[in-house]
């Protein structure tokens, strides 16, 4: 981050703080008013009674009073305009290690705010807004969308850490997550704008932390946990989130006051599951066929929809099942959704997205083998392409018809130019957790290349025979569960080998005690160039800085690899087990530590820095 961005972001810190304290002070003089007029009241009914001047000196005391309410009125009305669901006085004066006690998690709110809440220091939305926010391209340097950027790369070159300098990261701060749900606290990836780290945790709470401190600026309380991926969009002024399974919110980006909450109509078998993303007044998001209830329960379907940035309307949706009766059996089968957010090609007008599994899988006592579900189950486990101003669908690849082992291709797509056959080709490259890494042709679909990676065993089966069970590789949470990276025409690809037994009606994974490799591949042939094990499941996405390639794994330890050809080059312990992806912003990365196990019970944010 330069000097005169540093200094930006702190005169915008500080004005947001200075507003803040306007309206403590404002609060403040309230009281003196109000026990100046319990004086005025007492004085009226002490002095001066039955005589002339008594009558002349309790007039001026009733005028005063009057004056006095009037200002009492005038101050107490604006302390409480200001308040609101989310807490940014307090928290903006916790200390840098946040503690369950010091982070006050008011109630959510979903009434609008009114347009004269808005104060000039604040960010002002345009009357016309941008095809790409203001705020995603002001901070295009930074970590401003849920993959870095539209093409989904996670590659950052505007860093000084490298592996140089990788040795001198050491932890700066530390801000603590103290709620958690059966999945942890934290899988979601942080956003860096403007001096701010905004952050959602699995409980559904969003806070806005200083970059450079981790003191609290703001929080804003969801209204019930997550139980799949969840996470945060900036756009436009403002935070947008699902605070709950089918409130979806917008918040102001500078208080966390919600500005509006749309309701997205769900069977109880359905909830929002994603990290949104914003563009060209848009907000994109999917359900999935998961809630509290169960997963891949019956009339579950996961619906993309397209929200309008200034309203919550829906402007469009996109069913990612192709059948109103979810292929003949409502009441037992289901699928489809979007767990990742989607890639967008800026120039096409294009939004691609990785879609889920159907259900039930394999299937059950009357129906083994998905029987209840006949035929592909489109558009389950496939790389789809919308318009992304109509939700049109422009073209789709089946990558698994008939999924019965639970392996989604849900990955987000990254976009990229290769030169393939002679030809310059734009890609889109896809992959999930059937353990296979996809290139398709941008425009039309085509698959130009698939390469498998990872441990395969009796996944090219399309049933298992009754009475009997086979084991899975990759399983039910296996093969490439989280984000890949690309850089320079090489894309990086974190790997679980995990498998699951399966019978005609039921599945189970044995335990989470799997390994994981790194592999790296080149983007215009598929042809792997290395690949690095590890003695743990390799879960937290991979991200390029420079010359390295960092990853994760469930256990707790960051890596970082040389590129080039895979050595482990650096490692650091983190307070509990990682599920989620970091973010990489000028000398600092954010690691979210959201899975208690045996790395530790700390669930907490942590920012490493290069030393000086």
């Amino acid at each position: 981050m330069s000097e005169q961005q540093g200094n930006g972001h702190r005169e915008k810190l500080n004005a947001i703080r200075n507003r803040h304290e306007v309206y403590l002070w404002r609060c403040a003089f309230g009281k003196i008013l109000l026990d100046a007029l319990a004086k005025i009241c007492r004085a009226s009914t002490s002095n001066g009674h039955g005589t002339e001047e008594g009558l002349a000196l309790a007039m001026q005391l009733r005028l005063r009073t009057v004056v006095v309410c009037v200002a009492l009125t005038s101050f107490v009305l604006a302390c409480s305009s200001e308040s609101t669901s989310s807490t940014p006085a307090a928290a903006a004066q916790q200390p840098v290690v946040v503690t369950p006690g010091t982070v006050p998690m008011p109630v959510a709110t979903a009434r609008p705010v009114p347009a004269t809440a808005m104060n000039q220091n604040e960010c002002v939305p345009s009357p016309s807004p941008e095809e790409i926010p203001p705020e995603v391209a002001r901070n295009s340097s930074l970590w401003p969308l849920p993959n870095r950027d539209y093409a989904s790369t996670r590659a950052n070159f505007d860093s000084n850490i490298s592996s140089d300098t990788i040795d001198r990261l050491e932890a700066v701060w530390t801000f603590d997550l103290p709620e958690k749900t059966n999945w942890g606290a934290a899988v979601s990836n942080p956003l860096v704008i403007d001096g701010v780290v905004y952050f959602q945790d699995l409980p559904s709470n969003i806070f806005a932390l200083d970059f450079d401190t981790g003191k609290a600026i703001w929080n804003h309380r969801g209204e019930g946990p997550s139980v799949a991926p969840n996470g945060l969009a900036v756009g436009y002024c403002k935070i947008f989130a699902a605070v709950s399974a089918s409130e979806f919110e917008a918040l102001d980006i500078d208080t966390g006051l919600t500005l509006w909450t749309a309701e997205i109509e769900l069977t109880d078998h359905e909830g929002i599951n994603i990290q949104p993303i914003v563009y060209d007044g848009l907000v994109y998001l999917s359900t999935a066929p998961r809630s509290e209830k169960g997963l891949y329960l019956g009339d579950g379907v996961g619906i993309i929809y397209a929200l309008d940035q200034e309203t919550g309307d829906i402007v469009w949706s996109f069913n990612t099942v192709d059948s109103d009766d979810i292929w003949g059996n409502r009441e037992v089968n289901s699928g489809g959704g979007a767990w990742f957010p989607a890639s967008i090609d800026t120039e096409r007008g294009l939004t691609y997205w990785g879609v889920g599994n159907p259900g039930p899988w394999p299937g059950t006592e009357e129906f083994p083998n998905g029987s209840s579900r006949p035929g592909p189950n489109l558009y389950t486990d496939s790389v789809v392409a919308l318009d992304h101003k109509t939700g049109e669908l422009v073209w789709f690849n089946q990558v698994r018809p008939h999924d019965n082992f639970d392996l989604d291709f849900h990955v987000t797509p990254i976009l990229t130019t290769e030169r393939i056959n002679g030809q310059d080709r734009d890609i889109a490259i896809g992959a999930g957790k059937t353990g296979t890494v996809h290139a398709f042709d941008a425009d039309t679909g085509e698959e130009l290349w698939v390469t498998a990676v990872g441990i395969h065993q009796n996944d090219d089966l399309t049933e298992v025979p009754i009475g009997e069970s086979v084991v899975v590789y990759p399983g039910a949470l296996g093969g490439v569960e989280t984000f890949m990276a690309y850089a320079e025409g090489v894309v990086y690809v974190p790997v679980m080998n995990l498998p699951t037994t399966f019978t005609a009606s039921s599945k189970k994974t044995e335990s989470l005690d799997g390994t994981g490799i790194l592999v790296a591949i080149e983007a215009d042939t598929g042809d792997i160039l290395w690949e690095t094990e590890f003695d743990d499941l390799v879960v937290g996405s991979a991200t390029v800085v420079n010359d390295l390639v960092i990853t994760s794994v469930f256990g707790g330890t960051v890596y970082a690899l040389n590129r080039a050809n895979g050595e482990i080059v650096w490692s650091y312990q983190a307070s509990a087990g990682l599920n989620a992806p970091l973010a990489v912003a000028g000398d600092t990365i954010i690691v979210p530590a959201g899975i208690p196990n045996r790395a530790g019970n700390k669930t907490r944010l942590i920012a490493l820095r290069l030393a000086e």
